[in-house]
């Protein structure tokens, strides 16, 4: 491990399941920081660093979820995959949706993996503890 925390942007409008997940990886092994964004509008301004986020950090993967205010997550994961600049940063779709459509849209837009959020608290928690382990433990990311 390169000693850098590892950054993690995570686009979610509910305020509940942002507390939930930012303590699901409170015992982290892994030194991250969770960022978060309520709607996909913000998050392509925090990708892009942008105006209130001219100086974000660079995620080193992004939690997304599908159902979002302003622009949803289906519009985010678009507009990832085709920026040369962005296309590289993992996306993990983390949704309440079990939508077939959603699901094969969100493969065909290139999204590396899709979750479906269980309400279940110890599930969510044993969830989001996988992401961690294999997104930020396991899996060679891709530098800057």
């Amino acid at each position: 491990m390169d000693g850098k925390d590892k950054i993690i942007l995570l686009v979610e409008d509910n305020r509940a399941d942002i507390r939930l997940i930012q303590e699901a990886l409170k015992n982290s092994s892994v030194p991250h920081q969770v960022m978060s964004v309520r709607n996909g509008v913000d998050a392509m301004a925090y990708l892009r660093q942008e105006g209130e986020y001219a100086s974000a950090l660079r995620p080193d993967l992004v939690v997304l979820d599908l159902n979002l205010p302003k622009k949803d997550g289906r519009e985010v994961l678009a507009e990832i995959k085709v920026d040369p600049n962005l296309k590289r940063i993992p996306v993990v779709v983390l949704t309440t949706s079990r939508n077939e459509d959603d699901i094969q849209q969100s493969y065909d837009l290139h999204v590396n993996c899709y979750i479906t959020k269980s309400r279940n608290l110890s599930e969510l928690f044993k969830i989001v503890k996988g992401i961690e382990d294999f997104w930020l433990s396991t899996a060679t990311l891709p530098s800057v």
